[in-house]
């Protein structure tokens, strides 16, 4: 029982962060029916931004949290302001090898910057591991949890509480509707993609205290977060929530009673099993459910 609940423990972990990634995806693809396979090197620049301002420049937790956000959310507005934006037909093949095009070009600028060493920093707080029934959950992990609790239930509010979140669930559901009744559709494409954007700079910086991180991590990252959104139902906040708990726990096991090698091969096993079986996810319907 020791044994089960360690990996549990490890499995919600990554779990965790495989939901923030994934919520990225679907907030991106609720507002213009895109999946942006350069979301994982976006976590990448958020775990190693944090790692520069914090233990490079010796910032204070908060502000270079704060900062770490605030810098890949507005390179995710560069990002749709130069890459998406200026396309003259923005079919979705079009537009997802332009995504597939930044992913290289991103990990590209990340090697300059930071080279091809890996880095880590301290855990944002000193504090011992929590002992539950003999097996131990590090600070870092619960740290993980809250900001990740924290995080979805402020999305929450912001989509069904505030006038642009419920302007971005119009954009969603008919963009050009939205239009005629006087929403601003390009302002609220580009604040999508600084938010999901945002989300895995906070994925990346939370990371970066347990993990190695290098300008080549963002790859497999960004594919699990993929594969943790369309299990849950691309599309759904809490379907993505769902979907990378539950592939954090299946990979943690598999990993602790078959085998290591089964790592990184349970997403797509899960994917394919998913498409196959029900593609529209755990909790989404024939047609996505927006927010």
């Amino acid at each position: 029982m020791q044994e089960i609940l360690q990996y549990f423990f490890s499995g919600v972990t990554n779990g965790a962060i495989y939901a923030v990634i994934a919520v990225g995806f679907s907030m991106l693809y609720n507002s213009t029916e895109l999946i942006n396979f350069a979301h994982g090197e976006f976590v990448m620049l958020g775990a190693l931004c944090m790692i520069s301002l914090s233990a490079g420049f010796e910032m204070h937790l908060v502000p270079a949290f704060l900062i770490t956000m605030a810098a890949v959310g507005a390179a995710g507005m560069l990002f749709e302001r130069l890459a998406i934006r200026p396309v003259r037909h923005p079919q979705h093949v079009v537009l997802i090898i332009i995504t597939v095009g930044a992913s290289i070009f991103l990990r590209g600028i990340g090697m300059l910057i930071w080279g091809k060493d890996s880095y880590t920093m301290p855990p944002f707080s000193a504090h011992s591991p929590v002992d539950v029934a003999g097996a131990k959950l590090l600070a870092q992990s619960v740290w993980i949890l809250v900001i990740v609790m924290t995080l979805t239930a402020g999305l929450h509010l912001f989509y069904r509480r505030s006038l642009t979140g419920k302007a971005m669930t119009a954009c969603a559901v008919n963009k050009k509707a939205a239009w005629i009744v006087g929403i601003p559709t390009k302002w609220m494409v580009l604040l999508a993609f600084g938010l999901a954007t945002a989300m895995g700079a906070v994925a990346g910086a939370s990371i970066a205290p347990i993990t190695m991180s290098s300008y080549g991590m963002g790859t497999i990252l960004g594919l699990k977060g993929f594969c943790a959104a369309m299990l849950g139902g691309l599309g759904s906040l809490w379907g993505a929530i769902l979907g990378g708990f539950l592939l954090g726990i299946l990979e943690a096991m598999g990993v602790g009673f078959v085998s290591s090698g089964l790592k990184d091969a349970t997403a797509f096993v899960l994917l394919l099993a998913v498409l196959y079986v029900r593609p529209q996810g755990i909790v989404g319907s024939r047609k996505v459910q927006r927010f």
